[in-house]
């Protein structure tokens, strides 16, 4: 589908939520999804499936911040004779609903991860797996949060380019190598929307946000995270990989303006 018909079909849903929602908060709306899969998906078949799983809270205390977990059942889903290897995160109801998508290696095991997202007014969030023949299927969860998206906001300009990029890592001793270990990541960006006005101008403030995020160990892909602006401010990923050796747990990480960002950890049993 091409970006002028995608963007329309974006602006059409965002209209939609117009008329539907008079409040803060609003019930999550199930016609908006039809609208937003026919724009990312164009007549592709898509099945409902219990082995992708979404945990998250029924109310968020802020729409800026909502927790969330992705994980699969990797059992079930080989007994379905299904491998997931691609991950779209939406939040149907986001002026920008796609959060991030996620390219998989088996690397990453029993696949989990935590992260935040945004949520501007109630709605799903919906998981949507590919398979390497192309193949779709879904999962959804309704959250109740506003006001992540837009809004007023100061800051500290030189102080937020000065902080951007900065990154704290962790990753827990294997007890032994082929075996699940632990990594968190923090990545210190303001991952501003360009929804969000300026307090003092009142005009509205550009994106500027972490678009790309490739993890690697001992030189060989773990995952890669094409990051939108629907995920949270200073963004944060926890996951779990298998190390079959020792060897660097590597991030490079790259933002919309060209910027590039990189942190290492020597992974040790």
């Amino acid at each position: 589908m091409g970006i002028n018909k995608t963007l329309s079909i974006i602006w059409i849903v965002a209209a939609m939520l117009l008329t539907t929602s008079l409040s803060a908060f609003a019930e999550a709306d199930p016609k908006l999804w039809p609208v937003m899969k026919e724009a990312f998906f164009e007549k592709r078949a898509m099945k409902n499936v219990d082995f992708i799983k979404i945990d998250a809270p029924k109310r968020a205390e802020s729409g800026a911040q909502v927790p969330v977990t992705y994980s699969i059942d990797t059992s079930a889903a080989k007994a379905a004779g299904v491998k997931i290897v691609k991950l779209y995160a939406f939040v149907d109801a986001n002026p920008i609903p796609l959060t991030a998508t996620y390219h998989l290696t088996d690397a990453l095991g029993d696949f989990q991860l935590s992260t935040r997202i945004r949520f501007e007014t109630d709605g799903f969030v919906r998981l949507v797996g590919e398979d390497a023949a192309g193949k779709l299927y879904l999962a959804s969860r309704p959250i109740r949060a506003a006001g992540g998206c837009g809004g007023m906001v100061s800051n500290d300009e030189a102080a937020v380019r000065a902080a951007a990029g900065k990154i704290r890592m962790k990753v827990a001793a294997p007890k032994k190598f082929g075996t699940a270990t632990s990594a968190k990541v923090n990545i210190k960006h303001i991952m501003r929307t360009g929804l969000q006005r300026d307090l003092v101008s009142q005009g509205f403030l550009p994106a500027f946000y972490i678009k790309k995020a490739t993890f690697t160990y001992a030189g060989q892909p773990l995952m890669t995270v094409y990051v939108n602006v629907g995920t949270a401010e200073d963004p944060y990923f926890k996951f779990n990989f298998i190390p079959e050796m020792a060897g660097k747990f590597v991030l490079v990480a790259s933002d919309n303006e060209g910027r590039y960002f990189t942190k290492a950890i020597d992974v040790k049993s």
